[in-house]
């Protein structure tokens, strides 16, 4: 026994001194980033823990046989419960509007004046701004007096047209003239309406950019920036392995920890396109905001909620054992009398994890319980004493 002994303890050290003489090679295969050197130190490592528990299970054998105190190693329990499951994917987004743009000039000339200021609450076509027209009005005038006096003239050789009075080519003259000023006179409308700046949506002036008395052209000019906070959304882009599980409707928890707030939203769309430069898709997620306190480009962290199950089993994911063939595994306490009991090496298949927690697709059901705390250093068949 005593040779059992010194054997048992002196692989114990082997085995302790080869894992301190491989730590700095692990680092290097670490740094190396080779996919198949990792997996390989870790199938060594995995037969060097597989080995340790070996002997540590002939150890705790030869000490029960000479232990007549029965002392038992001391676990923790974590009873199996069925309970609701959601598991979610935690991305980063950032608050955009459709209605956040700045007002350009669609006429060149003098920045007469200004009707707003800044901070200044408007609505979807009040006048803004006006443009100095450089005479337009005037030349309206003058086409709407000639449009006048066509439209009579017409009117005039229609009745005598009408009582056989006439040629027919003196009331088309007519007609033609009055129909081409008509026109003339809605285009000058026209022209002279782009000389008003009026607000596109309801919303606030959130800068003033071009001051009065300077001259603006189209396209050229940014007059002022006006931002609506009514239709805020939060944008972000998803990895493309969650297509099949993110889609319109998805239920969505976002939070805002710059101003402290939390809502509940959903998936409103998803895009169609995968971005080839970091595979991702665009999601967007609506938001109230009743308070106004939600401004463009507010940071916003996402937990989309991609699957959830009731009646799922979790335990927690620090138990789940791993061997060197790949399989997992966890001990069930069995037979449980005065705090007594034996554990049953048992194999489970596990599916997604979240927060600590991980889902038990296979191997365990409600009501039995496993090693929680000191599972490690367990055996098929030893027994334990359960705190």
């Amino acid at each position: 026994m005593k040779y059992l002994f010194t054997l048992l303890i002196s692989s114990l050290i082997l085995i302790s001194c080869q894992g301190e003489k491989n730590k700095d090679s692990v680092d290097v295969v670490i740094q190396e980033g080779n996919l198949a050197k990792m997996k390989t130190k870790r199938d060594q490592v995995l037969k060097s823990y597989d080995s340790i528990g070996k002997i540590l299970g002939t150890l705790e054998t030869a000490i029960s046989e000479k232990d007549t105190l029965k002392r038992l190693p001391l676990v923790t329990a974590f009873e199996v419960k069925d309970t609701l499951f959601q598991h979610y994917i935690d991305i980063q987004g950032d608050v955009d509007t459709n209605e956040n743009i700045i007002i350009f000039p669609e006429f060149s000339g003098t920045l007469t004046n200004v009707y707003v200021s800044e901070g200044q609450k408007v609505s979807k076509g009040q006048l803004l701004a006006r443009i100095d027209d450089g005479g337009l009005s005037s030349q309206l005038a003058q086409l709407q007096t000639q449009y006048e006096l066509a439209k009579t003239t017409f009117e005039r050789q229609k009745r005598l047209w009408e009582q056989n009075i006439g040629s027919e080519i003196q009331f088309l003259q007519a007609k033609a003239n009055m129909e081409g000023l008509e026109s003339s006179v809605r285009q000058m409308q026209s022209q002279l309406g782009k000389t008003a700046v009026r607000a596109p949506f309801s919303g606030t002036i959130d800068e003033i950019i071009t001051d009065q008395g300077q001259v603006v052209t189209p396209g050229g000019s940014q007059l002022m920036r006006i931002v609506s906070l009514k239709n805020m959304y939060v944008k972000a882009s998803v990895p493309e392995n969650y297509l099949g599980t993110v889609k319109n409707g998805t239920s969505v928890k976002v939070k805002f920890p710059s101003i402290g707030q939390a809502i509940e939203g959903q998936v409103r769309q998803v895009g169609n396109f995968i971005n080839p430069n970091n595979r991702t898709f665009e999601v967007e997620i609506a938001i109230p905001n009743k308070d106004e306190l939600i401004k463009p480009n507010l940071v916003a962290n996402l937990e989309i909620n991609d699957y959830s199950k009731d009646n799922a089993i979790l335990v927690p994911d620090n138990v789940i054992q791993e061997n060197a063939k790949g399989e997992k595994f966890v001990y069930v306490i069995d037979s449980l009398i005065n705090s007594e009991a034996k554990v049953i090496k048992t194999k489970v298949q596990t599916g997604l994890a979240y927060r600590g927690f991980i889902e038990v697709l296979e191997g365990l059901s409600s009501g039995q319980s496993i090693v929680k705390d000191g599972a490690i250093t367990m055996r098929d068949g030893l027994e334990v004493k359960v705190q």
